[in-house]
C-alpha cells in the first residue's frame, strides 16, 4: 500500500527540480535578447554618426573656405547659414537687376534694392516700418534713418545691410568704423543703382566686442553712416 505514495512523492519532486531548469533557460534568452537589442541600438548610432559626418564633409566641400574656419559641427552649420544668407542676397540683386533691365517698377521696388530689407532697424522709409510691425509685432519700431540699416545675428556672427546715398570714401570709412568696434568682416558685398549703394556684410562679433545685440549694432552703425553723411555735406 505504500508503493503508490512512493511513486507519488517522486513525481512531485521531480516535478520541482524541474522548473529551476526551465527558469534558466527563460532568463538566458531575455539576456541574449536584451544583449541583441543593444548591438542594434549600437550599430544604428554608429551608422547615424557616420552619415552624418558624411554629410557634414559635403556640406563644408560646398562652401568657400572663409565661410568655415573649423572643422567642427557647429561651424559648419553656422558658415552653411551665412552663405545660405548670401546667396539670397545675390538671388534678391540678380532679380532687381532683371526688373529694372525689364523696366519694371511699382512703390515697393520704386527704391532700389527694397526687397532686400525686411526688419530693419533704421528705414529712410516710413511705410517699410508699418510694413515690418504688421508682419511682426515682436519688431522693434523702426527708426527714422538718413541710411537704411538691417542686421541680424546668430551667436557671434552678425549680417548687416547698409543701403544709403554714394559718399566719397563711403565705404572705407564704415570698414575703419566696423573694425574699431572690434568686428573682422569676413565677407562684403557693394550693390550699385544710380546714387544708391547697398552693402551687405558678414562680420564676426569678437570677444572684446561690446555690442551683443542686433540694435546696439545697429545703432553703431548708423551713428557711422550719420557721421560719414555730415562731413560729406560740410566738404560740399
Amino acid at each position: 500500500m505504500l508503493m503508490p505514495n512512493k511513486l507519488l512523492d517522486s513525481s512531485i519532486a521531480s516535478s520541482m527540480v524541474a522548473r529551476p531548469k526551465r527558469t534558466r533557460v527563460k532568463s538566458r534568452r531575455n539576456k541574449e535578447e536584451l544583449e541583441n537589442q543593444r548591438m542594434i541600438h549600437i550599430t544604428a548610432e554608429r551608422n547615424r554618426r557616420k552619415q552624418m559626418n558624411e554629410y557634414l564633409s559635403v556640406l563644408h566641400s560646398l562652401m568657400p573656405e572663409s565661410y568655415v574656419q573649423r572643422v567642427d559641427q557647429a561651424s559648419i552649420v553656422g558658415g552653411a547659414i551665412n552663405f545660405v544668407k548670401e546667396l539670397e542676397q545675390r538671388l534678391q540683386f540678380l532679380g532687381a537687376k532683371k526688373e529694372s533691365v525689364e523696366g519694371k517698377s511699382d512703390a515697393i521696388t520704386s527704391i532700389p534694392f527694397s526687397d532686400f530689407f525686411t526688419f530693419p532697424q533704421y528705414s529712410t522709409s516710413a511705410s517699410c516700418s508699418e510694413n515690418s510691425l504688421a508682419m511682426n509685432e515682436q519688431v522693434n519700431e523702426v527708426k527714422c534713418s538718413i541710411a537704411d540699416i538691417e542686421v541680424t545675428m546668430m551667436e557671434t556672427h552678425a549680417n548687416l545691410k547698409i543701403r544709403s546715398k554714394k559718399r566719397p570714401k563711403q565705404l572705407l570709412k564704415i570698414i575703419s568704423s566696423l573694425h574699431g568696434m572690434h568686428f573682422t568682416i569676413l565677407h562684403l558685398n557693394v550693390h550699385t543703382s544710380g546714387e544708391i549703394v547697398l552693402y551687405c556684410l558678414s562680420v564676426k562679433v569678437e570677444d572684446d566686442c561690446n555690442l551683443r545685440s542686433v540694435d546696439e549694432i545697429a545703432a553703431a552703425v548708423y551713428q557711422t553712416v550719420n557721421r560719414i553723411q555730415e562731413e560729406a555735406m560740410l566738404n560740399n
